[in-house]
C-alpha cells in the first residue's frame, strides 16, 4: 500500500486545460494567428472561395483571400507543465456562424481580431462575447505590419468598456499573437481573483449582422 501511494504521489499530475475561441469577421486573420501560435500542426476546415460565393462573400480589401474555414481550426500552446491552451478558430461568415455557440460551449475566454482595415467585420463578434459575459481581449491585427491607429483610438470606435484589453499585433508572428493570449489569461486570472471568472452565459442566439 505504502509503495502505490509513493508511486501516485511520483506521478505528475496532467495539466489543467483551458478553452480559448479566437474570434472575429471574414478574412481577419483568425486561422493565421492559430497556426502561427500553435505548438502542433494546426487542424484546419478549410475550403476554396468559389464563384458560389460572388455576391456573398466580402472580398472588399480582402482581394487575395483564395480559402476560409467552413467548421473551426485547432491549436494547441503549453503555457507550463501545469497549463495548457486548446485554441479553437471560429469561421468568420455569416452562414456559419451558427457554429458559435457550439464552440463557446466550455470557453473561458476569447480573443476578437479586429482588422485595421475593415473594423466594422468583428463588431457581431465583440457583441457576441459582451452578451455572453465571456471575457475578452481585442487583437488588433495589422496587415503588413502597419498600425495607424493607437489603441484607445480603436477602443473608442467599437465602443468598448475600459476593462477590455486592446493588444497591437501580428498574427503572422507566434511572439505577436502570444503577447495576445498572455493578455487574456491576465484578464481570465484577475477575473477569477476578482470573483467574476465562470460568470459566462453559453447559448442564445448566434451573433447578428450589425447595422
Amino acid at each position: 500500500m505504502a509503495g502505490s501511494e509513493a508511486s501516485a504521489a511520483a506521478t505528475p499530475a496532467a495539466p489543467d486545460t483551458v478553452k480559448i475561441l479566437i474570434a472575429g469577421g471574414f478574412g481577419v486573420g483568425k486561422t493565421t494567428m492559430v497556426g502561427s501560435v500553435s505548438e502542433i500542426v494546426p487542424l484546419r476546415t478549410e475550403e476554396p472561395l468559389t464563384m458560389a460565393g460572388l455576391g456573398i462573400d466580402d472580398l472588399a480589401g480582402i482581394e487575395r483571400k483564395k480559402a476560409t474555414t467552413v467548421a473551426l481550426d485547432f491549436g494547441r500552446i503549453t503555457i507550463n507543465d501545469r497549463l495548457v491552451l486548446y485554441l479553437f478558430g471560429t469561421p468568420g461568415q455569416q452562414r456559419f456562424w451558427f457554429m458559435w455557440n457550439d464552440l463557446a460551449v466550455g470557453a473561458l475566454g476569447a480573443v476578437v481580431l479586429i482588422d485595421v482595415r475593415r473594423p466594422e467585420a468583428s463588431f457581431a463578434a465583440v457583441d457576441f462575447f459582451e452578451r455572453r459575459g465571456i471575457p475578452f481581449v481585442v487583437g488588433v491585427n495589422g496587415f503588413d505590419g502597419r498600425h495607424p491607429y493607437p489603441p484607445e483610438e480603436i477602443r473608442e470606435s467599437l465602443v468598448l468598456p475600459e476593462g477590455v484589453p486592446v493588444v497591437l499585433c501580428d498574427a503572422r508572428e507566434r511572439e505577436s499573437s502570444r503577447d495576445v493570449l498572455i493578455a487574456l489569461l491576465d484578464l481570465l486570472i484577475a477575473a477569477a481573483v476578482g470573483g467574476t471568472a465562470g460568470s459566462q452565459v453559453i447559448g442564445g442566439n448566434p451573433p447578428t449582422v450589425p447595422e
